[in-house]
């Protein structure tokens, strides 16, 4: 966790979190307008890091900002950057981005003689489509720079409920995916860090690399404040659960739970 908060914060700063932006075309220019600034934070645990079996207590600031007026229908934490070029209702679509945070030996012993993974991003694609007025389903394609050179994708589908004008209540199945480039920077061993760290080598292809649910329960407490509880469960697959990582220090089971809260500022440009 030794740069965990630090880099959490710059994350935050650099428009983390569910950030969601709608580009307008009202003649006023695109800055004018109604805007609101979301600031809270979350706290939960998860694994130290992807594929281990121990866990750690978590903290993340959450910043989101956007224009009045544009929230989308439903957002979960699992969306990343977002702007939306393309919005009719039933079907939006733009630029996705993700901040990554960095690997090393600070996070895990288990880590120890694996190469270290830098901070770095990843840019691309999303696409959401509403088949009905409670379901969303949301698909990313992003390329990663820095941390990794790979190419990941995510999948989910998420039902929404209003059990009262206060309490949302959301869930349903995610999946991810990526090709050999992601799979060998966050799971290959090789012959020299096979050597090093005592784990066997391993060289992974592309595939799916974890299938899952998710869930959560929103609970508008004022007009301006939002906390909510959240759970997920992952199943590590492929080329990520067949990992010598995974297979002799971590486990494919992979739990996250949390308590977040957010508050709502409204202003004018």
């Amino acid at each position: 966790m030794r740069y965990r908060l630090l880099w959490s914060a710059i994350a935050a700063a650099c428009l983390a979190g569910s950030t969601s932006v709608a580009l307008a075309g009202d003649g006023g220019g695109w800055f004018s307008g109604d805007w609101y600034l979301k600031v809270g934070a979350a706290g939960f645990t998860a694994p130290k890091y992807q594929g281990d079996d121990a866990y750690e207590l978590m903290f993340s600031p959450i910043i989101s900002l956007g224009r009045a007026g544009d929230d989308p229908r439903f957002t979960s934490r699992n969306d990343n950057i977002s702007l939306g070029l393309f919005d009719n209702g039933a079907f939006r679509a733009g630029l996705v981005g993700r901040l990554v945070m960095p690997r090393d030996d600070s996070d895990s012993s288990d880590l120890t003689g694996l190469h270290d993974i830098p901070f770095g991003v990843e840019v691309g694609a999303f696409a959401e489509v509403y088949p009905t007025d409670w379901l969303r389903v949301r698909g990313e394609l992003r390329r990663g720079f820095s941390a990794h050179e790979g190419i990941i994708g995510n999948l989910s589908a998420d039902a929404f409920a209003d059990i009262t004008p206060e309490v949302r209540v959301s869930g349903g199945p995610r999946m991810w995916f990526g090709d050999s480039k992601y799979f060998e920077a966050y799971y290959g061993v090789s012959p020299g860090e096979s050597v090093a760290s005592g784990l066997s080598p391993y060289s992974p292809g592309g595939g799916v690399g974890a299938v899952g649910v998710g869930g959560a329960i929103d609970w508008k407490t004022t007009e301006k404040l939002t906390t909510s509880i959240f759970a997920e469960y992952a199943r590590l697959t492929g080329p990520a659960a067949d990992s010598s990582l995974v297979e002799e220090r971590g486990s494919p089971n992979q739990y996250l739970i949390g308590v977040s809260a957010t508050y709502r500022f409204d202003f004018h440009l």
